[in-house]
């Protein structure tokens, strides 16, 4: 019995050594967490939680949207739609990034999006995880590195133009439509851009 004890003080001592080394012991950061200083470096995940590595889109110009289901705005997936398929053969793509930030407006399971999004819509663009757009504990490291832009969503269906390196080339508030002469010449300009 006595020796039961002092096995059990011993494993507790131990355990507890252990985990306060490991509480103290400097993480790797990963390319998510770490300073990065191309969008194309970051890694996340597929709307259906596959791993996804945005280095493909590396050398690629890429529009980057906050999308959600129920919003006045949630009809630009048309347009968005339309930019992906004429461009896309040019080098371009739209990546979705739903988001429940604004007025919880994208409330659904990732297949509710998914199913929503192919069956309103027919969207073929990539569309990834869920995420949190908005500054503090809980934002997605995909919008801590736009942010660095100097602008955030105020709402769903902002758009960030990236050009082929990586870095944020405009950015354009949700009442910017597909359509918008404005965004259609940065999306020009940046594809022809070296």
């Amino acid at each position: 019995m006595t020796c039961s004890v002092h096995v059990l003080a011993a494993l507790s001592f131990v355990t507890a050594v252990t985990v306060t080394a490991a509480a103290q012991a400097p993480r790797p950061q990963s390319a998510s967490s770490a300073a990065v200083s191309s969008f194309y470096d970051l890694k996340t995940e597929t709307l259906l939680g596959k791993p996804a590595d945005l280095g493909i889109y590396r050398g690629k110009v890429t529009l980057v949207v906050n999308v959600a289901s129920y919003c006045g705005y949630t009809p630009q997936y048309q347009g968005l739609e339309k930019l992906h398929r004429d461009l896309s053969p040019k080098g371009f793509a739209v990546l979705g990034f739903p988001s429940n930030d604004f007025g919880e407006q994208e409330p659904g399971s990732p297949q509710e999006i998914a199913d929503f999004c192919r069956r309103t819509y027919d969207v073929t663009f990539p569309m990834f995880a869920k995420v949190s757009t908005m500054a503090g504990a809980s934002q997605s490291p995909i919008y801590r590195f736009l942010g660095k832009s100097g602008n955030l969503p105020s709402w769903n269906f902002a758009k960030y133009l990236i050009g082929k390196d990586g870095r944020v080339v405009a950015f354009f508030p949700s009442d910017v439509t597909p359509e918008a002469p404005e965004l259609r010449a940065a999306i020009g300009k940046a594809l022809a851009a070296n």
